[in-house]
C-alpha cells in the first residue's frame, strides 16, 4: 500500500510518499519514506501547484496515481488540492509527523515561513493542545528573511552570524516594519552585523517560546519547519527555552506531508 502525503505551505508545496513495510514481530507498522519533492510554486496558482507536484513526484518514483490508496493534504492551501482524499490540520500532521520521527517527542515546534505554533503531543502523535501566531510574522520564518535583508545578507549567513555574538540586545518592536526600523537604527549606531542578528534572531525565538509554554515544554522537544535550517535561530530557541537540547529532524519541511501520508495510510486499516 502506498499513500501520499502533501503540504501546501505559504511558499512551497511538499510531497512525501509512503510504502507500508512488513516488519516481522513489530509492535507497529512500519513505512518506507519512497520520494519527497519540494517546488517554488513561482507563476504557477495553487492549484495548478499541487498537480504539477504531485505528478512530478509520481514520475521520479515511478508510480500512477491509480497505485496510491489515498492522498491526504494539510497546510494553509490545503482545500486548494482537489486530487486529495482528505484534508487534515496543520496541527495534527505537524504533530503526526514528528511523533514518528522521535517517538519520545511530547513538545512540537512548528516554525515556517509564515506561521510558528507549538504543540503538545501525546504517546500516539496525537496533538493535544497547541498554540499559534497565525496572524503575525513575528514568531516566524519571514520576519528573520526580512530582517537579513535589511542587512543585506542571506538568511544562512544571517544565521551563522548571529552565533558570533555574545551580546543580548532587546527589540521591542512586535510587527516586521517597526523592527525593520529598529533595525536600521542598530545598523546607524555601528552595532556590528553579528549582534543585530543575534537579537532578530532571539526575539523570534522570544516569541515563540511563549507559544510553546502556553501549552506546556513536556519530554523531549521537536522542532520542524524551514527555520531549522537556521543554526542561530536553533541556539537561540533553546536558550529561550532552557533546554539543553531540541531533537532536529533530517527533512524538517517535511515533516507534515509525512503525518499526512502516515495517517492516510493508518485511516486505511
Amino acid at each position: 500500500m502506498i499513500t501520499a502525503g502533501i503540504d501546501m505551505g505559504s511558499r512551497t508545496v511538499k510531497v512525501v510518499l509512503l510504502e507500508e513495510v512488513a516488519v516481522e514481530g513489530a509492535p507497529r507498522l512500519k513505512y518506507a519514506i519512497k520520494k519527497t519533492h519540494i517546488m517554488m510554486p513561482g507563476d504557477l496558482d495553487p492549484d495548478q501547484a499541487a498537480e504539477k507536484v504531485y505528478d512530478d513526484v509520481l514520475a521520479a518514483a515511478g508510480l500512477t496515481r491509480d497505485q496510491i490508496t489515498a492522498v491526504f493534504a494539510t497546510g494553509a492551501g490545503r482545500k486548494l488540492v482537489e486530487f486529495a482524499t482528505e484534508g487534515i490540520t496543520e496541527m495534527t500532521a505537524g504533530a503526526k509527523g514528528a511523533s514518528y520521527m522521535y517517538p519520545q517527542g511530547r513538545t512540537v515546534v512548528d516554525v515556517g515561513a509564515e506561521e510558528g505554533r507549538g504543540m503538545k503531543t501525546d504517546a500516539e502523535g496525537r496533538a493535544i493542545d497547541f498554540a499559534g501566531n497565525e496572524k503575525c510574522a513575528a514568531g516566524a520564518g519571514s520576519f528573520a528573511e526580512a530582517m537579513s535583508r535589511a542587512l543585506q545578507m542571506s538568511l544562512k549567513e544571517f544565521g551563522d552570524a548571529s552565533l558570533l555574538s555574545d551580546k543580548t540586545i532587546p527589540m521591542n518592536a512586535q510587527c516586521t516594519v517597526f523592527a525593520e526600523s529598529e533595525v536600521v537604527s542598530l545598523i546607524h549606531s555601528a552595532t556590528p552585523k553579528n549582534d543585530i542578528a543575534k537579537a532578530v534572531l532571539d526575539a523570534v525565538a522570544s516569541r515563540v517560546c511563549a507559544m510553546v509554554r502556553r501549552v506546556g515544554i513536556d519530554g523531549e522537544v521537536v522542532l520542524i519547519g524551514g527555520m531549522v535550517h537556521n543554526a542561530g535561530f536553533v541556539q537561540s530557541l533553546k536558550k529561550a527555552m532552557g533546554v539543553d537540547k531540541i531533537s532536529l529532524p533530517d527533512m524538517p519541511e517535511y515533516i507534515s506531508a509525512l503525518g499526512c501520508a502516515l495517517i492516510a495510510a493508518e485511516r486505511q486499516h
